[in-house]
């Protein structure tokens, strides 16, 4: 049974997204591989969730997974309020997993270091850093099935 599961998630295609206000970070696994994709920059949340919706559609996503930020102390972060909303207006039927974002953005960064700061602005701007932080959450997500 266990062998079956493993086989299942190893072919299932899963979207991570790190919602922001400005722009909304995407990474993919396809079949083992996990990549970033270019951010959504949102004009409005309308616009950002029909964008996010087709995404999902096109790439035939058996399970989404939304990073969600937690307060150390447990209380109810604003933004979890945001993200809930957001995702209630996509055009979804598929499984959505919830997962602590925690410190991704911060780990996300990192990736960028060697970046001269002209571009690590530039990538901020664009969404990668997002994109970047997409993939740490779907990483996580991964991780926490082991």
């Amino acid at each position: 049974m266990q062998e079956k599961m493993e086989f299942f998630m190893s072919h299932k295609t899963i979207l991570a997204c790190d919602i922001g206000l400005k722009r909304i970070g995407i990474a993919i696994r396809l079949q083992s591989i996990i990549l970033p994709l270019p951010a959504i920059l949102r004009k409005n949340r309308n616009q950002a969730s029909n964008d996010l919706s087709q995404l999902l559609k096109e790439k035939n996503v058996d399970l989404l997974v939304v990073g969600i930020p937690h307060h150390e102390n447990g209380d109810i972060h604003e933004m979890q309020r945001r993200i809930h909303h957001f995702v209630s207006l996509l055009n979804y039927q598929g499984e959505i997993v919830y997962i602590d974002e925690s410190l991704s953005s911060k780990e996300a960064q990192e990736y960028l270091e060697l970046l001269s700061k002209k571009e690590r602005s530039e990538k901020i701007k664009n969404g990668t850093l997002d994109s970047l932080s997409a993939m740490i959450i779907l990483e996580r997500y991964l991780n926490s099935l082991k």
